[in-house]
């Protein structure tokens, strides 16, 4: 376990490290970015819209007749504040990057090493983790955020509609109301777990895709591998940072 540990610490660093060198010098790789933010982002916006719209909507419609019966329906913006933009926002958004892009790198890449593609980069001295891990990486986190922004944006948008079945008032006071309770630690904690999530799913994805040995048969197990460990530490490190940021809070 520990052995494992350090080796997954050691690839990040190796991540990390040669994403100085493929700004400056990755030219040939910034089409593969460009092709991931294209999947990971921009093909997965009607997804990510269906369940930030779902999300939203039983927000509003479980939570405005429960706190009416308490007379606290202004409560109802801290609630979808904490639902839509700080907690279920951001995990959501990981799964649907999970289930699209986690899968998707970890085969593409194992399919690369069982058919001798990444050892001919080796052989003609291009880096494989340079050219064919930076820019996944760097494509799935800037994906990540961006897919969370949106998500945010259009949950509490769409929850807008919703709440004017309840309770008709103009957008104005809606969407006054939302900002006056949503605050700058609630717009940090959502951008550090989105990019901390970007970052594990593609580092865990490459690492399965680049960790099979010569059958094909390791293809798809590598992607359900990349599934599965991705779903485990993405709750794992969202359940630590939002102790954190409560414990941070008190």
């Amino acid at each position: 376990m520990i052995q494992k540990v350090c080796y997954t610490l050691g690839f990040f660093t190796k991540v990390l490290r040669s994403t100085g060198h493929f700004i400056f010098r990755g030219q040939a790789s910034y089409k593969i970015l460009t092709m991931q933010i294209l999947f990971t982002f921009v093909e997965a916006l009607s997804i990510s819209a269906l369940l930030a719209l779902g999300i939203g909507a039983a927000v509003n419609i479980i939570g405005i007749p429960l706190l009416a019966s308490f007379s606290q329906e202004q409560l109802i913006y801290p609630l979808l504040i904490i639902m839509i933009t700080r907690e279920l926002g951001p995990l959501l958004t990981a799964f649907i990057v999970i289930a699209r892009s986690g899968t998707a790198i970890a085969t593409e890449v194992a399919g690369m090493v069982i058919s001798h593609e990444v050892e001919a980069y080796i052989s003609i001295g291009v880096d494989p983790i340079e050219h064919l891990g930076v820019p996944r990486f760097l494509g799935v986190t800037i994906s990540m955020f961006l897919l969370n922004i949106y998500f945010s944006i259009f949950g509490l948008a769409v929850s807008f509609a919703v709440a004017n079945v309840f309770n008709p008032m103009p957008a104005a006071v809606y969407f006054s109301n939302l900002l006056q309770v949503l605050s700058l630690h609630d717009i940090l904690i959502s951008i550090v777990k989105s990019l901390s999530f970007g970052a594990i799913i593609s580092i865990v994805a490459l690492l399965k895709g680049f960790g099979v040995e010569r059958a094909s048969t390791e293809v798809p197990v590598a992607g359900l591998k990349a599934v599965s460990s991705s779903f485990a530490w993405c709750i794992i490190v969202d359940i630590l940072l939002s102790a954190l940021y409560y414990s941070a809070l008190q």
